[in-house]
């Protein structure tokens, strides 16, 4: 079956895998997916993640992070969709709860933080919010 958004997807199952409080979660393989699990792990948010190739399929294992028994990430909240796209200029990128979140935006430059498309001046596509 074919997935129409493929980062809702993503977020869904992470979401999902950290209400169970599951250790590691599987999710198609993607390089838009790739690119944003890159920012999640840069910014701390997940352990990691690996290709892996299960039944003839390439798919990626992620690892999730918790403190204390609690998940690391405390909202995931998708921004832009297919039905309804979010663009943002870098005058519109604001802080996300007062600077303790991140949004993850797709530039002509790469997925990138909200901080980060801020330095290089650059804005794009809203992708989603992590808190």
């Amino acid at each position: 079956m074919a997935i129409t958004d493929p980062i809702g997807d993503l977020l869904a199952r992470i979401r999902n895998g950290q209400l169970r409080g599951m250790a590691k979660i599987a999710s198609p393989n993607s390089k838009q997916r790739i690119r944003v699990l890159d920012v999640l792990q840069a910014e701390g948010f997940i352990r990691g993640y690996v290709e892996v190739e299960q039944k003839g399929r390439r798919e990626l294992e992620i690892e999730l992070k918790y403190h204390e028994g609690r998940p690391v990430i405390r909202e995931l909240k998708r921004i832009s969709t297919p039905g309804h796209r979010v663009y943002a200029q870098v005058g519109d990128l604001k802080p996300h709860r007062q600077g303790l979140g991140l949004s993850i935006v797709s530039t002509p430059q790469g997925v990138m933080t909200d901080t980060t498309a801020r330095e290089k001046n650059v804005g794009g596509e809203v992708l989603c919010q992590v808190f």
